[in-house]
């Protein structure tokens, strides 16, 4: 089945592989562009500017991800199962990066089409004032939910099912990135005496929204695609008296352990993965390499120590050698 949104994001013929010197600025470049669909193909020629801060987005993704899972068997190495848990988690990823960056691009300027978010309406406590740069989160919403979503609307865009799910799990992603906007504020005053605060409406690290989205995914409602009234809808599948929950991951396939390398069921295995040989959780030795034991080697760690200041104002330091013990899966 063509997974064209996440296939751009995490594949190697995805964005995320697009070449650096590649920059976007002559509607023919479109096509240099693997999987876009049509509709995106046409947001790619209508707005040139925007597809560069989408390919960031996209190599941001794919970053994000391995990051997020590094203590996991799953590490983001593989999506080939186009409605597991894990397609879920990458999917809302995926829709909260594209429109964080669109809304932060608007904020430093590298956007034409667009500039600072609106000033709150509410009046700020004393001794706070509305000013700054937001970042244009609902600019980035319009947007990017142009493009994350556009795949799905085909109508060659796979089963009904799973058009329904990634839908849904875009949203999530979309609806974590709203609950990420906070009141940054900087102080004004004598001598950092901060008797004024300027304020504005910020979004928090595209990390933070990971990590939310990872707790969401840890948690992820298996569904199933039966008739609901008049048509088919996805429903718990285990609790189908209730709705699915707006603000939950949902998947429908099972996934499979990620212990053994099985292409077929999207599986890499952990064989070589590093694994911590002190840890009870999910980067323990005995969990990542699902039982089959581990081989230990030695690394050379050079780094500063003995550091002084000196008035002023500079520090200077020596270089240390360390020898520590590290764990990989058999």
């Amino acid at each position: 089945m063509e997974w064209p949104l996440p296939s751009l994001l995490i594949r190697n013929r995805a964005l995320s592989h697009t070449p650096t010197s590649l920059h976007i600025n002559q509607t023919q470049h479109c096509k240099l562009l693997p999987g876009l669909v049509s509709s995106q193909a046409q947001l790619c020629r209508s707005n040139l500017e925007l597809m560069q801060t989408i390919i960031a987005a996209a190599r941001e993704v794919k970053k994000t991800c391995q990051k997020t899972f590094a203590d996991m068997r799953w590490n983001c190495s593989s999506i080939d199962i186009p409605s597991t848990r894990e397609s879920a988690f990458v999917y809302a990823l995926s829709a909260a990066a594209i429109s964080h960056t669109i809304a932060q691009a608007c904020t430093s300027g590298d956007l034409r089409l667009c500039s600072c978010g609106p000033i709150p309406g509410e009046i700020p406590e004393p001794g706070y004032r509305w000013g700054g740069c937001a970042d244009n989160l609902h600019f980035g919403l319009v947007m990017g939910s142009k493009f994350s979503d556009a795949p799905m609307k085909m109508k060659k865009a796979g089963s009904h099912a799973n058009k329904l799910m990634h839908l849904h799990n875009s949203e999530v992603g979309r609806q974590a990135l709203r609950d990420a906007l906070v009141m940054k504020c900087k102080c004004h005053g004598v001598s950092g005496s901060c008797s004024i605060r300027t304020c504005w409406r910020g979004l928090q690290d595209l990390k933070d929204i990971a990590i939310d989205l990872k707790t969401k995914y840890l948690s992820a409602t298996k569904v199933v695609h039966r008739p609901m009234g008049t048509r088919k809808q996805l429903v718990p599948k285990d609790i189908d008296i209730r709705p699915v929950r707006e603000n939950e991951l949902v998947y429908l396939q099972s996934s499979p352990d990620f212990c053994a390398k099985n292409d077929k069921l999207g599986s890499v295995g952990t064989q070589d993965r590093q694994c911590n040989k002190t840890s009870i959780g999910s980067d323990s030795c005995d969990m990542m390499c699902c039982g089959r034991g581990y081989n230990p080697y030695t690394e050379k760690l050079v780094e500063r120590c003995h550091c002084k200041y000196h008035w002023c104002c500079y520090v200077t330091c020596k270089k240390c050698e360390r020898i520590v013990e590290r764990y990989v899966c058999k």
